[in-house]
């Protein structure tokens, strides 16, 4: 767990970035002026001009590792409102060896024809170093602890034992390959993040600034306030709303756990539930399009399929997962017998649309551009123009996008990068490491024999594999590690790559809150005052039906839209198995139905969902019969109970 700064109070808070220092003056004059230009410049490269990829990405990243080093400290001691010596020096550095590059970067591969000299080797071991101190003082120790021991593996491989071992490789070709090719640090996630990522951060920024979260809280409000346990089911909508914007779960209880967790507290709810209904929330925001904590860019790009595809293929899975918490909190809801608010007491829907309804209108023309085909970035660049208009013809004057609202968005988004881009630039190095030493494809092979070829027990282990490996890792990043790590294992086995990369990506995501570093459910439970560990665990329980949706997946990739014999009636009875299954084990979970559940009953539910993850008629029958007979058996017993506590009062009554 990193520690983070907070510029408002000074303190030193748990979560997932480095500590950011608060400047002050002329120092946060400088960062923010930087912070503007970087994002003007991934607009001009992206949108305004066709500068070439090495290019692009290396003018990027300079200016991604300057504003690190302005703007997150050495360490805590350095956490003051200025800069000091260390932080000019990597600034140095970082100028100095990719400025090389950028310089005589045709002379090394046109003039010299691809052979380094001896500055070329000194510069890129410099670069490599400064990356990966940028990269731990925003994201922590673990991304450039892990490419650390990817260049120590790659260089002594001959030490390894077993499957481990290898031929080793030798610095040199090591550095050239890492630092001069496109295969490592300028790979491509770094160049997913330099276009696709960045313009997407761009547009969220716009988005945020121009109030489209305070439109998501109170839409979510107008349509589920009234519901049993409504501000629960408030959180949940919500989040998915911002969520689907922002991409990070810490961030997405950051920003509406504000608002929800004290409102589910006002109608009785625990802290510690609340704060677990809004972690479980914020960390569906992650796989919930179209941005998916800009894992769907890099996905494609691994892939080699369509942006739009990644997309498509989320849409039913992501809102599986928020059923699956909406009848989690309705059991919950039901089981303390709670209310939902009073009408009067909640925004009329109309009344929110009719002020602020045209801050849908980018989203709208977001996804319908992806859908017909253009890039992520027309797309992206497209939806900030849309919300500069729309948030013009807005009744609502207060959303208007001045000049200095669009400052603060630009602003707002290169510092919204930082982690991104340094992970994804740490990370090309991993993935050059596995491709140039074949352990990927290796580790694979072994797992796959090890478990004997049996699909469920290989994913049980893959599922244990990405949580441990994303704990604390961003979203880009953690996506990176464990579709590098673990998808091959999957594939090996003979799952498709697609519902492969869902799989480790989906339990990457849910290492938000699974302890023991939940740092979702750790945020959650800072804002609503509650224990970590239980806030963290009730999350986890709240969720669990979740869990078992990657499973479906695999068994089920129609829900992915693919395969042969796709069509809508498929597509409908895996959702209604899926919805079955979900359902069941959130009742068996919440251990309340109409009244308490007794044992067999949970146990009839549980394995029903179990039955009803892999396809076929006789699970699926097998799966409804179990859920039929522990309703019969619940809904005989809840009779039974209501007529002896009637006897009872009436018994009392006549005496």
């Amino acid at each position: 767990m990193i520690e983070k700064l907070d510029p408002q109070t000074g303190d030193w808070d748990k979560e997932a970035g480095g500590g950011s220092r608060p400047l002050t003056g002329i120092y946060l004059t400088i960062a923010t002026v930087l912070a503007i230009v970087i994002s003007l410049y991934a607009i001009y490269a992206n949108v305004l001009s066709n500068t070439q990829e090495f290019y692009r990405n290396t003018v990027f990243l300079i200016g991604i590792l300057v504003l690190g080093f302005i703007l997150f400290p050495f360490s805590k001691r350095y956490a003051t409102s200025r800069f000091n010596a260390l932080d000019y020096l990597f600034i140095f550095l970082a100028l100095l060896s990719y400025g090389y590059f950028y310089f005589f970067y045709f002379d090394l591969h046109v003039v010299r024809k691809s052979i380094p000299n001896v500055t070329d080797y000194v510069m890129a071991t410099i670069g490599i170093a400064v990356l990966f101190e940028a990269a731990r003082r925003t994201t922590g120790y673990f991304i450039p602890g892990l490419a650390t021991f990817a260049i120590i593996y790659a260089l002594f491989g001959q030490y390894f034992l077993g499957i481990f071992g290898h031929a080793g490789f030798s610095a040199e070709r090591l550095l050239y390959r890492l630092f001069m090719t496109g295969e490592g640090i300028f790979g491509i996630t770094l160049s997913t993040a330099s276009t696709a990522i960045v313009v997407f951060i761009l547009f969220g920024a716009f988005l945020s600034v121009s109030g489209a979260t305070a439109l998501f809280n109170d839409l979510a409000m107008a349509i589920a306030g009234t519901r049993r346990g409504g501000p629960a089911q408030v959180a949940v909508i919500s989040s998915a709303l911002t969520g689907s914007l922002s991409g990070s779960a810490v961030a997405n209880v950051a920003t509406t756990g504000t608002f929800t967790i004290p409102l589910m507290k006002a109608i009785g709810l625990s802290p510690r539930f609340s704060g677990a209904v809004e972690a479980a929330a914020s960390t569906g925001g992650m796989i919930m399009p179209p941005i998916m904590g800009a894992a769907a860019f890099i996905m494609a790009g691994f892939l080699g399929i369509s942006y739009t595809a990644i997309v498509v293929a989320a849409i039913i899975p992501a809102l599986l997962y928020y059923a699956a918490l909406i009848i989690a909190i309705d059991v919950e809801a039901k089981k303390q017998g709670l209310k939902g608010i009073r009408k009067e007491n909640i925004p009329q829907v109309g009344q929110v649309l009719k002020r602020r309804g045209l801050l849908l209108l980018p989203l709208v023309i977001v996804i319908a551009t992806l859908l017909a085909g253009r890039t992520p970035i027309y797309a992206g660049f497209l939806g900030i123009v849309t919300i500069i208009a729309a948030s013009w013809l807005s009744l609502d004057t207060s959303v208007r996008m001045t000049p200095k609202k669009i400052a603060q968005a630009l602003n707002e988004a290169a510092r919204g990068a930082i982690q991104v881009t340094l992970a994804c630039a740490a990370i090309g190095v991993i993935i050059c490491v596995v491709t140039m030493t074949g352990i990927g494809s290796t580790l694979a092979f072994n797992i796959v024999s090890m478990t004997g070829g049996v699909l469920w027990l290989i994913l049980l282990v893959v599922m244990v594999v990405c949580i441990v490996l994303s704990m604390g890792l961003p979203s880009t990043a953690l996506y990176i590690v464990v579709a590098v790590t673990a998808s091959p294992i999957l594939i090996q086995a003979g799952v498709n790559p697609l519902a492969a990369h869902f799989f480790v990506f989906w339990f990457g995501a849910l290492s938000n809150i699974t302890p023991p570093v939940a740092l979702a459910s750790y945020t959650a439970a800072s804002i609503a005052k509650a224990d970590p560990m239980q806030t963290s665990w009730m999350a986890v329980k709240l969720a669990l039906p979740g869990f078992i949706i990657p499973f479906i997946l695999v068994y089920n990739p129609m829900l992915l839209i693919l395969g042969e014999g796709v069509n809508a009636l498929s597509i409908l009875h895996m959702i209604v198995s899926a919805l079955a299954g979900i359902y069941a084990l959130s009742v068996a979970t919440g251990r309340f139905w109409i009244i308490k559940t007794n044992w067999l009953e949970n146990s009839l539910l549980a394995v029903a969902a179990i039955m009803l993850i892999k396809p076929g008629l006789f699970t699926d029958i097998a799966g409804i019969g179990l859920i039929a007979i522990g309703a019969v058996s619940h809904i005989a017993r809840s009779r039974r109970i209501k007529m002896r506590v009637t006897s009872f009062q009436q018994g009392e009554l006549g005496d």
